[in-house]
């Protein structure tokens, strides 16, 4: 007889999410961007995406196939392709080249056709002078704009209408093909009426110069990038194994590579010096531009510069992946990331064509039952053109890039948008003590044995155990006895237990050190207390001063420690920070339920490993450069290790930031709830359409030249 189980089947476990970058291709308007970014959201397939028209590129998070994505993409109308995370930085550039290089063609063309006929036909009218052969030209003309010019416009609206939705070239091309359309049909029915075709020849003209000057400063303010992947060679000196050198692309080294780096050479890896002793200038990462020694054994940063001496350095990274290329995809992220308050203006834009539609029908309508044809059309028109909400669209994402590279040229590398604007918010900051406001290097400087123990022995049972933590205090209880000169064997069986202590075997006694309420820690060597050991830390250089110019910004400051009261309220009295503001003792998960009730857009900073649930659970999670792979990986933000002071210039890039968004959004809402009821009551007048152009594309450049204001000013505030 065979037995049957009656256990249910294994499923297989669902595809987790994964996150690529696409870039796209096709879109002309930030209304294209926003499109496509609901279109993909709605999928149910698809747990979240963010488009970004400033830098093309689309972030998806989904169990979807790369081509399955793409397949989307191409039914909304656009075209895309999977973006490696080695070429995603270049490749924006490259797409505000090509865009640049796109719009600057487009309006050449148009304004060296346009303009030649537009003086000839004002210059006419002013003389009184109207031959026949006037109106012809001036269809020739500006058909051949329509052509020329056209093209781009018609093609992104028609694709907007194969997907039964409208974005701000459906408003172009209706604008300027109503103008013209019905200019030709006076013209062929000679109806004794004025004609638009100079204003909708202008209209292509001036607007494609609008998308020629925004692409130009777009580029400027997104150059943090490029100026990032210009900070390491293409090419390194790779040594062999019999030492022969040869010149390779940085992007074929491996981990393991011999690479030598001469005198005034940028160092393209990240690695370990063998040969060699130089002062390498660190500033990329840390923002300290005073140099530093490096000799065998120490390790060295992409993209620092090599000063004086020649070294031979072992990669430890493949080429691919260095530090500059890290930073430059998290630069990227944060650039084409969406900020919360850019969600007002998403569901706005998705309204607003549709609406303006209306209106301008509206318009035209009520104008034609006044009996004025030729003023409804101009002010219909008019209303089309005016109301593009292309600076809608570019309000946030535009002082967002400048922020985030701002902050990256000063070594501070921010996750996202939200982060950005979360922090520009924020009113509160909470520090915790070791390893962030200390040096995170306490030292030993007392340790009481209890009677019936050895101190040399309990010390070397402690450094058996400690040895095994990475916690900073466990480093100082080794370093104690490694001064002594102690040896000891392998524990094993080690436990570490977060915000309580760690325990192992050693020589068949089980040792446990754990925090104590009398002192630092105590030692128990099989649950006997052994000894008790106080630890101190000292205060890092810059602390005081950057609590202080927190404290000037109006910031609230607090402190986290899982020290002892005594020994947190002496670093905080030394750091400016009142002792009511202190919280000692706090376990892990107290500095999970302090966050969790802390006011909304509360700032962490933190380093260690027992910070990294504070700092996910925190709005904005700041780690400290020189902290764990698990803290770094928490943060929201991460700041150079070795500079405190860069906490404060963030969060004032922040507040800027957030506030040229506000201005941005402002000027955007403020244009064209003033514009549109102009151009619907005919106060442009019979030339409204060509004002509506130039109008349309100054909003453009106010919104796109504040963001650069930003960056120019954030560019030139000295680094603290």
């Amino acid at each position: 007889m065979s037995s049957q189980s009656n256990s249910a089947p294994v499923l297989p476990a669902a595809p987790l999410p994964q996150t690529n970058s696409f870039r796209i291709t096709g879109m002309t308007c930030a209304g294209c961007a926003a499109g496509l970014q609901r279109a993909l959201e709605a999928d149910p397939q698809i747990r979240s995406a963010s488009v970004s028209i400033v830098s093309g590129v689309a972030r998806v998070s989904t169990t979807l196939s790369a081509d399955e994505v793409i397949a989307r993409i191409r039914q909304r109308g656009f075209d895309g392709s999977q973006e490696l995370s080695e070429t995603a930085a270049s490749g924006t550039a490259l797409r505000q080249r090509s865009a640049e290089t796109l719009w600057k063609r487009r309006a050449f063309i148009g304004l060296s056709l346009w303009l030649p006929l537009e003086l000839l036909h004002w210059s006419a009218a002013g003389l009184h002078w109207h031959p026949q052969w006037m109106p012809l030209l001036m269809a020739a003309g500006s058909g051949l704009v329509l052509l020329t010019t056209g093209p781009g416009f018609l093609k992104s609206a028609w694709q907007a209408l194969l997907n039964r939705t409208a974005n701000m070239d459906t408003l172009i091309a209706l604008g300027a093909g109503t103008a013209w359309l019905s200019s030709a049909l006076i013209l062929a029915l000679n109806l004794n009426q004025p004609t638009w075709f100079g204003e909708a020849a202008g209209l292509l003209a001036i607007v494609s110069l609008g998308h020629w000057l925004e692409a130009t400063v777009s580029s400027r303010a997104g150059s943090a990038v490029r100026d990032l992947l210009s900070m390491q060679p293409e090419t390194v000196r790779v040594v062999s194994v019999d030492g022969t050198e040869s010149t390779a692309p940085l992007a074929e080294v491996q981990p393991g590579h011999h690479i030598r780096i001469r005198p005034g050479d940028r160092v393209p890896i990240d690695g370990t010096v063998l040969e060699g002793l130089s002062d390498l200038d660190e500033s990329i990462i840390t923002g300290e531009s005073l140099p530093v020694l490096r000799g065998p054994g120490d390790h060295v940063v992409a993209g620092s510069v090599n000063t004086t001496g020649q070294l031979l350095v072992a990669a430890v990274v493949a080429g691919n992946d260095t530090t500059v290329a890290r930073i430059a995809r998290l630069v990227e992220q944060a650039q084409t990331s969406r900020a919360p308050v850019q969600r007002m203006a998403d569901l706005i834009a998705a309204v607003f064509v549709p609406t303006v539609l209306v209106i301008a029908l509206l318009t035209l309508v009520g104008w034609i039952l006044t009996g004025d044809f030729a003023g409804g059309l101009a002010a219909a028109v008019s209303v089309l053109i005016i109301s593009c909400p292309c600076a809608l669209g570019l309000a946030t994402p535009m002082a967002v890039m400048a922020g985030t590279g701002a902050a990256s040229r000063r070594g501070i590398l921010i996750r996202s948008a939200e982060a950005l604007e979360r922090a520009g918010r924020s009113s509160e900051i909470i520090f915790d003590k070791t390893g962030t406001l200390t040096g995170g290097h306490p030292e030993l400087i007392r340790l009481q044995v209890l009677p019936g123990f050895d101190s040399p022995d309990v010390l070397r049972m402690a450094a058996a155990v400690e040895i095994f933590s990475e916690h900073p205090a466990a480093h100082a209880v080794v370093q104690a006895a490694r001064t002594q000169r102690l040896t000891w064997g392998q524990a094993t069986q080690f436990q570490a237990f977060p915000g309580i202590g760690v325990e192992a075997l050693v020589d068949g006694k089980r040792v446990r050190i754990e925090r104590d309420a009398q002192a630092s820690s105590r030692i128990l060597i099989d649950n006997v207390p052994a000894a008790l050991m106080e630890l101190q830390d000292t205060l890092r250089p810059d602390a005081a001063a950057a609590v202080a110019a927190l404290q000037k910004m109006g910031v609230h400051v607090r402190m986290l420690s899982g020290d002892r009261p005594r020994a947190a309220a002496a670093i905080a009295d030394a750091a400016g920070i009142a002792a009511a503001d202190v919280t000692a003792d706090a376990s892990p998960q107290q500095k999970l339920e302090i966050l969790r009730n802390s006011p909304a857009n509360t700032i962490m900073v933190g380093d260690g490993l027992n910070d990294a649930a504070a700092l996910t659970a925190a709005p904005v999670g700041i780690a400290i450069g020189c902290g764990t792979g698990a803290a770094l990986e928490a943060a929201s933000v991460i700041v150079p290790g070795n500079r405190l002071l860069a906490i404060p210039d963030f969060l004032q890039i922040a507040r800027d930031t957030l506030r040229v968004i506000r201005q941005n959004l402002f000027l955007a809402f403020f244009y064209n709830g003033l514009a549109i009821p102009l151009a619907a009551l005919g106060m442009l007048g019979q030339h409204g359409p060509l004002i509506a152009a130039f109008a349309m594309a100054l909003s453009d450049l106010a919104v796109v030249g504040n963001a650069l204001r930003l960056k120019r000013r954030l560019d030139r505030r000295p680094i603290r």
